[in-house]
């Protein structure tokens, strides 16, 4: 028992004595700083006794990235680990062990402090108003997320550690970088044209990524606008606003996509007068599908043309287009026209009072007409004044029988443009 005892101490001493003969002491004051060449790498710099090192990355609370470097005995104590080793928004420790490729690690491992990879914060919101013959863009950025390593060695001090590439695409052509990166949140584009998109590659020591997106549209619109109307009674012009979008893929050239969106503006112009500006008659906006449908109150006969004003909103500014203009003829609205009275039956001998009433309430002459029978004719029986849009003719029922009347109300001119006459429906009167 006691041979068999020793037999086993032997054992267990020479396997200690092994491991120890096989441990190499760990490296010491593992550092991550920023390498001096703009911060593309991360040095790590470690002290040891002259023996082979090797090097990893450890996540905390992270994956571990497959990153793996062996450096010979006798080469400097300091290597650097490009940024792109790092995978972003993560927490993570660079690891130092005695070992080789071929031996593999022989000492315990000696960790750095713990640093972060955050990426940069992208805006939350772009927009774009006009400024002369360009745009001025400005851009917001939210509050950066919490810290959970506080001023670790990678840290970069300073309350604007991100900068902003301005970069514009078109139809066909790759997007491409416009201007210097800027720690600005505005950006002045002179002399530009849409379609295009803008974009913001934001940027820090980590990691890019892009955002801040405005889209430059541009605008179509057809439009079906009646050849007549009534005076003061509303028209309805109908028609289609389309836009033209540009959208950039990574790596690829940009590419123009049709759009229709509800709550496109829309104006209807006129020309009040011959020769006068185009001013506003009515406004309106887009549904589904880029349809807008405008109720429009009518004067005198004018042209009208529909226009998608320059607009802007969050991420989008639209360039203006405008139809063809298309004239409206105005016909004189006949708002009323009987008899005095209402009562369309009369006893002979007494007086009748036949009327009418139209809009606008104009001064000019009607002519009453009487139906005849015989010739199947409209007879004139008298020019009766206009005055302020109401006519009328006062006669004594002199003979039983069935009549029918009718005003004729002649044409008119208005802010130099004509509005055409209307006739009254007939108004039948019964004489016992």
């Amino acid at each position: 028992m006691r041979r068999i005892l020793a037999v086993a101490l032997v054992v267990v001493v020479g396997a200690t004595l092994l491991t120890a003969c096989a441990s190499d002491p760990e490296p010491r004051d593992v550092g991550v700083a920023w390498a001096p060449k703009g911060r593309a790498a991360v040095l790590v710099t470690w002290k040891d006794d002259n023996t082979p090192n090797r090097i990893t990355i450890e996540g905390v609370l992270s994956e571990s990235p497959s990153y793996v470097k062996y450096i010979p005995a006798g080469d400097p104590n300091s290597w650097e680990i490009p940024t792109s080793a790092f995978p972003p928004d993560g927490n993570y420790k660079v690891a130092v062990a005695a070992g080789t490729s071929q031996g593999g690690v022989t000492s315990k491992l000696a960790r750095s402090e713990v640093f972060d990879t955050d990426g940069p914060v992208q805006p939350s919101a772009a927009g774009a108003s006009p400024m002369g013959r360009g745009v001025l863009i400005k851009w917001s950025v939210p509050t950066a997320p919490q810290d959970f390593t506080p001023n670790d060695p990678l840290d970069v001090k300073g309350s604007r550690t991100q900068r902003y590439v301005p970069m514009i695409g078109r139809p066909g052509l790759m997007a491409k970088v416009i201007g210097p990166a800027t720690t600005s949140t505005r950006q002045v584009i002179k002399s530009i044209k849409p379609p295009y998109v803008f974009q913001l590659r934001t940027q820090n020591e980590w990691s890019t990524r892009l955002g801040g997106q405005v889209l430059g549209l541009t605008s179509s619109i057809n439009a079906a606008v009646p050849g007549l109307a009534q005076f003061s009674v509303p028209i309805r012009i109908r028609g289609r606003v389309v836009l033209q979008q540009v959208v950039c893929e990574p790596e690829a050239k940009c590419t123009s996509q049709r759009a229709t969106p509800a709550g496109v503006p829309v104006e209807v112009l006129t020309q009040v007068t011959p020769g006068a500006r185009w001013t506003p008659a009515a406004r309106g906006s887009t549904t589904a599908g880029g349809h807008y449908d405008i109720a429009v109150p009518t004067g005198g006969s004018r042209p009208y043309k529909i226009s998608v004003p320059q607009y802007s909103r969050p991420g989008v500014i639209t360039g203006t287009s405008s139809s063809k203009p298309a004239y409206t003829k105005s016909v004189i609205r006949l708002a009323s026209a009987g008899f005095i009275g209402g009562e369309t039956a009369k006893k002979r001998g007494t007086s009748v009072t036949v009327f009418a009433t139209v809009k606008p309430a104009l001064n000019s002459t009607a002519m009453l007409q009487a139906w005849n029978r015989q010739t199947r004719k409209w007879a004139n029986l008298k020019a009766t004044p206009i005055r302020k849009g109401q006519t009328s003719l006062a006669f004594v029922a002199a003979q039983p029988g069935d009549f029918v009347y009718r005003f004729v109300i002649p044409a008119a001119v208005m802010f130099g443009r004509p509005i055409d006459g209307t006739i009254t429906p007939q108004l039948a009167l019964h004489i016992r």
